[in-house]
């Protein structure tokens, strides 16, 4: 519908690395960006500032996932700009932590869980509440981040990520054919390995680096290039897919 009121796309976990890309992609493509953040107000204001000075609009939510009242109350401030027809579930932490199952502590696990897998559903709740046409939404897209560490578990390192990824990727195809009739297609791009601050932020600058060997195409991914992914999913040109899990990974 060409109203003159741009559609809205939300990104959660935005302010920076994959999330930003995400944000800057969508906004080139002519949606008004809802850029969402939890704690790195800096990160969204640049992103922000970022889009406006390419000519794109875009305003900064601060919201945390895991809380379905505050994923509440951040569709409200998008639906405000406009309506909201794409969504990008980005938000996802491993809990700074690089170790053995046996030895992470249990809150980092329920948090990891609270944000990688309550939040994602609570988003998707949200997302299909306002974008579902039997509701008198416009329909839409949603796109959902996993991980490749879905494939080896992350063993040594992650394993407790690697299993909220897991629900991800479950819930994408689950939700996909629960709405695929109310005009919303359920979709995930799996990143392997990717050159964002993640893993400095566990402790581990070098990882990148260390796992190209292992990759096919010998390089980690540049967030730009998963960003790329995602904005296809969104498109019309991957209107008939729904329901996959496209892996961004360089052949590992």
């Amino acid at each position: 519908m060409d109203d003159g009121v741009p559609d809205v796309a939300v990104v959660t976990g935005a302010s920076r690395g994959i999330g930003a890309a995400i944000a800057l992609r969508a906004a080139a493509a002519g949606y008004a960006v809802v850029v969402n953040y939890s704690t790195d107000a800096d990160g969204a204001r640049n992103v922000v500032a970022e889009i406006q000075a390419k000519g794109g609009t875009a305003g900064s939510v601060q919201a945390d996932v895991s809380d379905p009242s505050q994923v509440a109350a951040l569709f409200d401030a998008a639906a405000a700009v406009g309506p909201v027809t794409a969504v990008v579930n980005n938000a996802g932490i491993t809990g700074n932590l690089i170790g053995n199952l046996a030895d992470v502590p249990s809150e980092t696990i329920r948090r990891v869980v609270d944000v990688n897998v309550s939040g994602l559903i609570f988003v998707c709740q949200e997302a299909v509440r306002r974008l579902s046409t039997g509701s008198g939404g416009r329909g839409g897209s949603i796109v959902n981040v996993s991980s490749t560490a879905t494939k080896a578990g992350s063993p040594g390192t992650w394993a407790h990520y690697a299993a909220s990824k897991g629900a991800v990727d479950v819930l994408t195809v689950g939700l996909a054919s629960e709405v695929a009739k109310q005009g919303i297609r359920v979709n995930c791009v799996a990143p392997g390995s990717t050159n964002t601050g993640l893993h400095a932020a566990a402790g581990m600058p070098d990882r990148v680096e260390r796992l190209n060997p292992g990759i096919p195409m010998g390089r980690g991914a540049d967030p730009d290039e998963v960003a790329a992914a995602v904005m296809w999913l969104m498109s019309d040109d991957a209107g008939y897919i729904t329901g996959a899990v496209l892996p961004v990974s360089g052949g590992r």
